[in-house]
């Protein structure tokens, strides 16, 4: 089991950046495949970037390549989201989550953290 604790988010202006961080505790962080989620008002939750065990393989969705960047340091239990050139439609909950799979579905994360709200002000 392992629990997460999300920080980092906040108000910025479209085009600007923000990192987020993901706190595992536990030994056993590098065994999970980690994926970062966002659930915007009246939206269902999407994957937005998942990253593999070893941190070498990563996916993430259209509607942000390029923009933003997930990255995990196993030695710091930690996983982190990279996001710039930011847009108001990135204003969402984010949620980093814990899996034994790479996958991009919700329902394939038992471990969530508990969310941090992004705004981006246009």
């Amino acid at each position: 089991q392992v629990q997460l604790v999300d920080s980092g988010g906040g108000l910025v202006q479209a085009g600007g950046s923000l990192r987020l961080s993901c706190a595992a505790s536990g030994r056993t962080f590098s065994r999970y495949y980690m994926g970062w989620f966002r659930q915007a008002p009246g939206k269902e939750r999407e994957s937005v970037a998942r990253i593999s065990r070893g941190g070498t393989v990563t996916y993430y969705a259209d509607s942000v390549k390029g923009r933003f960047t997930i990255a995990r340091d196993n030695t710091k239990n930690t996983v982190y989201l990279q996001k710039n050139s930011l847009k108001p439609e990135d204003t969402a909950v984010y949620y980093c989550a814990a899996s034994s799979l790479l996958s991009g579905e919700a329902k394939d994360y038992p471990y969530w953290g508990q969310g941090t709200q992004v705004t981006v002000s246009s």
